[in-house]
């Protein structure tokens, strides 16, 4: 008898990335990460800044995600809604460390509440990028 597997989909706002057939998904929620085996129960959470790691025959994959939202169903589908994704590999470190200090310049001057927080999202962003692109290339 075949393991059971979960159906992972990660699909954001401009298209639908990913549906594959995986044996594990960790996902930053805004109580903490959670990873989700086969047989997990139903859920619906929200989803914070991080990286969405998932594992394949042994093999780890990772996302960046900028938020949004993760549903358990059926005990072996995960749908990820985010607001942004960016898979590992397809991370620019040097385009990832201009949009950070473009974050830190504009947060540095007085500007409305809502370019504050525009800002945050950016530099926390960018750093997550970073720091999964770096943690890449060093395996």
């Amino acid at each position: 008898m075949a393991p059971v597997k979960l159906t992972l989909q990660i699909i954001t706002q401009e298209s639908h990335l990913l549906t594959d057939i995986v044996d594990s998904v960790t996902a930053p929620t805004v109580m903490g990460e959670i990873t989700i085996l086969p047989h997990h129960i139903s859920l619906f959470t929200r989803l914070d800044a991080g990286e969405v790691r998932y594992t394949k025959a042994g093999k780890e994959i990772d996302y960046v995600v900028s938020g949004g939202f993760m549903e358990v169903s059926g005990g072996n589908t995960v749908t990820i809604l985010a607001d942004s994704a960016i898979h590992a590999d397809e991370i620019n470190i040097a385009k990832a460390e201009a949009a950070k200090q473009r974050a830190e310049s504009l947060l540095k001057e007085k500007t409305s509440q809502r370019d504050l927080l525009l800002a945050e999202a950016d530099l926390r962003r960018a750093m997550m990028e970073i720091k999964v692109a770096k943690k890449r290339r060093r395996n």
